[in-house]
């Protein structure tokens, strides 16, 4: 995920980056800001190397010139930009644009600062946010757009869409019903593979039993022995593709469970025909159109598929949570009833999403009522 246009940032002491003071300080650039947003905004034509000002703005800095990442980075950036644009902007935004973001986003990162960033928004890959956590120059609220950790770095945040998060939050939601033997089916894929440990990891912890593990290899009699008994179920480890070939082979008695992996959104009816009374978590953006959090935000101009709208959902929910950073509103803001899901914070600065528990039925993704444990609100 990685490409970079330009924006802007600005330096200040700490206090000037809390509550009423970052305010104060905001409303003091309203005027300089209002000279830039509706040019750069919307702008298509990039400026000249070197040409910007240094002056306040919102930093994003994505792989927007990367061959494997620019197109994931351009839907971050329509989302981001929808949220945006849904409000008024106290300050602009300047993208900055990177090819390989491990190797270039610490220079980036400093370029924004110097060019007078107040806040930062990427990097997107789990490469950039790592090679980000180590740079020592971590200087404003920064919310990195993906998972990581950072031990010295009191103003980096992270926000992304973990699919192991999702398998931990399957495990609880199947704990809460009474289940208590699973099967885990796989592929040898190294997502499927993240996907059954984090489920194990998380269905042990609570108290269930792993009664079977089955690598699927086109061989649907290896499914045939799973076992029947009245708490037992099934997680699918497995993408929508593989997923589909699984599930007819399934006993109707076993409840199935998986992640978002199996959705490709509500459009796609043949598919979860294929898929009926599949439960499942995915965000509020695809099973809830008419959530009040959702209706708030246009949707990208031409159609997406499932994990691009995902992406963009991600986009809007940063830019969200950048102005709870910048507000230091963590207290009074969150939980946040984002697009992506219910946003908490936790100790080690992670941003952590709780999905929408759903089942698949006459073709359709629908929500279904959460028994999932509350998570613990955030305690500084």
């Amino acid at each position: 995920m990685q490409r970079i246009s330009s924006w802007f940032i600005l330096k200040t002491s700490d206090n000037l980056l809390r509550g009423q003071a970052a305010q104060q300080v905001i409303r003091g650039f309203l005027l300089v800001a209002a000279l830039y947003v509706s040019s750069l905004a919307y702008a298509t034509d990039k400026p000249p190397a070197g040409a910007e000002k240094p002056a306040p703005h919102i930093a994003l800095l994505l792989p927007l010139k990367s061959a494997a990442f620019g197109r994931a980075a351009e839907i971050v950036l329509q989302g981001f930009m929808a949220a945006a644009n849904n409000q008024p902007l106290l300050l602009p935004i300047r993208v900055y644009e990177a090819a390989d973001e491990s190797k270039e986003i610490t220079a980036l990162y400093a370029q924004a600062i110097a060019n007078g960033a107040f806040a930062v928004a990427g990097p997107l890959t789990r490469d950039g946010v790592a090679a980000l956590a180590t740079s020592p120059g971590i200087s404003v609220p920064t919310l990195a757009l993906n998972t990581g950790e950072a031990k010295d770095a009191d103003k980096l945040y992270f926000f992304g869409m973990s699919a192991e998060a999702e398998a931990r939050q399957v495990a609880q939601l199947a704990i809460a019903a009474g289940l208590r033997n699973a099967s885990i089916v796989s592929t040898d894929t190294p997502l499927s593979m993240r996907l059954s440990q984090a489920f194990a990891e998380e269905w042990e912890k609570l108290g269930g039993s792993i009664a079977a593990k089955i690598l699927y290899h086109d061989d649907p009699a290896a499914l045939a022995s799973l076992p029947e008994e009245q708490d037992s179920m099934v997680f699918l480890a497995a993408d929508v593709k593989t997923a589909r070939m699984i599930h007819p082979y399934l006993s109707i008695a076993l409840p199935v469970y998986a992640t978002s992996q199996l959705f490709n959104g509500n459009t796609d009816t043949l598919t979860n025909y294929d898929l009926n009374n599949t439960r499942f978590v995915d965000m509020p953006w695809l099973l809830q159109p008419d959530h009040p959090a959702v209706m708030v935000y246009p949707r990208a101009n031409l159609p997406l598929d499932a994990d691009m709208e995902r992406l963009y959902a991600l986009g809007i929910d940063a830019f969200r949570l950048l102005q709870i950073m910048l507000d230091n509103s963590y207290r009074t803001a969150l939980p946040l009833d984002g697009v992506t899901g219910l946003i908490h914070l936790n100790r080690n600065h992670q941003f952590q999403r709780t999905a929408i528990p759903a089942l698949i039925k006459q073709g359709l993704g629908q929500p279904l009522e959460s028994k999932a444990p509350a998570v613990a609100p955030f305690q500084p």
